[in-house]
């Protein structure tokens, strides 16, 4: 009885617990992607990343151009885009992900990875947002998503070391100067 009393008191006092694991960086979550297969952000190692919540009947749908465009010139560089559609705002992924998929290869030639649609925020929320807005885990750089286009950067390790809102351009001297010094980071 002593003993199980210790272990008990020992598990309070860490903190332990049991059933959920304490992510320290992306790579640990599993997503599915556009086509309903599970892929783990292992697969991802050592590349930086740029992970975006879209939608296709939003403002800022034309940075799906920009996007594009950053993946086309550094993907060889090793860039990964990661673009999650997301229903969370004003209704603007209304779309299946077959939908989703077709609007963005007859509209903007997408090329980078997609996902199933997700949920961003709220009492649905996909885990790996959950890690990404969390700030006790991320740091600086975790906060709510507040609409379509948010963009987390993370570097090789699997750390985030950058979000920007909406209103930055892909293309931007912010975004892709930042993707530029991640990538010469190696």
């Amino acid at each position: 009885m002593k003993q199980l009393l210790a272990f008990i008191i020992t598990v309070a006092v860490c903190g332990a617990s049991f059933g959920a694991a304490e992510e320290k960086s992306v790579y640990g979550f599993k997503v599915k992607n556009i086509a309903g297969e599970e892929v783990s952000l292992e697969d991802y190692e050592g590349k930086v990343l740029l992970i975006v919540n879209v939608a296709s009947k939003c403002g800022y749908t034309p940075q799906y151009e920009g996007l594009q465009a950053l993946h086309e010139k550094y993907k060889e560089d090793g860039l990964a885009i990661l673009a999650f559609p997301a229903n969370n705002f004003g209704a603007q992924e209304p779309g299946t992900n077959v939908e989703i998929r077709e609007f963005c290869d007859s509209n903007y030639g997408v090329t980078f990875d997609m996902f199933s649609k997700i949920s961003v925020k709220g009492d649905d929320q996909e885990a790996l947002y959950g890690y990404l807005t969390d700030k006790d885990k991320v740091g600086e750089h975790g906060s709510e998503i507040k609409w379509n286009f948010e963009k987390f950067l993370v570097n090789r390790k699997g750390e985030v070391v950058g979000h920007y809102r909406s209103k930055t351009e892909p293309m931007s001297d912010e975004l892709a100067g930042a993707v530029e010094s991640e990538l010469e980071a190696k």
